[in-house]
């Protein structure tokens, strides 16, 4: 069984700071991408960044300059720095890992539960 676990979230003022940390445990055998996605209300869920077991990462438009996204593959932790952030920013943002839970496997989608993030004076 695999667990994916987020933290982080809260609430912060227009132009604050936030960084948002998932784990992935238990029956892994590699992780290939892992990933940021938000959902705002009545919205689809889209993609905020991903990142490569190497550490290419990709970031949709809007958080380009402002976010970054890494990881600690020692860990099974993907990590996503939120700078400047804008009220737009105001979404439950969840963690996605493509995890192998077997040599000769391939990867499933794993998500975590999903942590609120809030941008209000």
């Amino acid at each position: 069984q695999v667990h994916v676990v987020e933290s982080g979230g809260g609430l912060v003022q227009p132009g604050g700071s936030l960084r948002l940390s998932c784990t992935a445990s238990g029956r892994i055998f590699s992780i290939n991408d892992m990933g940021w996605y938000r959902r705002a209300p009545g919205k689809e869920r889209e993609l905020v960044a991903t990142i490569t077991s190497g550490g290419s990462a990709v970031y949709t438009d809007s958080v380009k300059g402002r976010f970054t996204i890494s990881r600690d593959n020692a860990k099974n932790t993907v990590y996503l720095q939120m700078d400047k952030l804008q009220p737009e920013d105001t979404d439950v943002h969840y963690c996605n890992a493509k995890i192998v839970t077997w040599r000769w496997g391939s990867s499933n989608d794993y998500w975590g539960q999903g942590t609120q993030v809030t941008v209000s004076s």
